[in-house]
């Protein structure tokens, strides 16, 4: 019998057109491309004889369970989502898909976008909306204050400007996010 392992928090199940593309494309890409290669592997392998001391056998059916696995989360992930494709009437607060910058007590700053936790790992400056920073910052206006607890402290983090972009713009680029519908700019 197998280790158990309890079930994992699922994040939220807000993602943005771009997210949503992604995992879909690696969706397919597992199912139509990756899956195939591997079971063309396996089949070879096993074609060799003796399967219990073959190691590209013993790999390959570990890789295919690993594509299953994953191709079975992605299924079910995308089929909970909310793709969120437009801004919120109100653009001068802080939710969904809104690019902010804020100055931390330090005088440093850093410009972030609230994005869904599937996504959040798709470029530096995308913030998971589950991550404490976002949290913090949902629904503030320019100028509000806010408290985050971290590792080091609490830091407070003045919120200097919020924009939201248009959903059929590009991803940003290593340069920054492609800018905006609506800026809000605070005294910096």
């Amino acid at each position: 019998m197998g280790r158990y392992r309890p079930p994992s928090k699922q994040g939220s199940k807000y993602i943005t057109p771009e997210g949503a593309a992604e995992l879909k494309h690696e969706l397919d890409h597992l199912w139509r491309v990756k899956r195939p290669e591997v079971t063309r592997a396996v089949a070879e392998a096993a074609a060799q004889g003796d399967r219990s001391e073959n190691a590209e056998y013993i790999y390959g059916k570990k890789q295919l369970a690993e594509i299953d696995r994953r191709v079975r989360f992605l299924r079910k992930r995308l089929d909970g989502m909310r793709i969120v494709t437009e801004a919120p009437a109100s653009n001068d607060r802080i939710y969904f898909g809104a690019w902010f910058e804020v100055r931390d007590e330090r005088g440093k700053s850093a410009t972030y976008r609230v994005v869904g936790p599937d996504e959040s790992s798709a470029a530096p400056e995308y913030l998971s909306m589950d991550a404490p920073l976002a949290r913090a910052v949902i629904g503030k206006s320019v100028h509000d204050v806010v408290e985050v607890h971290t590792p080091e402290g609490v830091r407070e983090f003045k919120i200097i400007a919020i924009r939201y972009k248009i959903a059929a713009e590009a991803a940003p680029t290593k340069k920054g996010p492609v800018l905006d519908r609506a800026s809000h700019r605070g005294n910096h």
